[in-house]
């Protein structure tokens, strides 16, 4: 490409804004728009969805492991003062 004497080399951003804008017709990109949100909305519940199941079951298995470590702890001491208090009656 030979470049006439006096010429100038031309800058980038003048080539891409002497080209106009290209975007699509209004209705286009409207409907555009809606496809991404849609899909972005989905997107976004799903991974909600995925970490709120995560949460919950974190929750789940914190509160079975504090319930059992306390059935374990008291219930023998139950049983036994219960036992106690029901057979010293009888032997009364």
């Amino acid at each position: 490409m030979a470049r006439e004497p006096g010429e100038s080399i031309p800058i980038l951003t003048d080539v891409i804004l002497s080209a106009g804008p290209t975007l699509p017709p209004l209705v286009e990109r409207d409907a555009l728009v809606a496809e991404l949100q849609t899909a972005l909305a989905a997107r976004a519940y799903a991974l909600t969805e995925e970490v709120l199941r995560a949460a919950f079951a974190e929750m789940e298995a914190s509160l079975f492991e504090r319930i059992t470590s306390q059935l374990r702890r008291e219930l023998p001491e139950i049983i036994d003062a219960t036992l106690r208090e029901r057979l010293g009656e009888e032997q009364s």
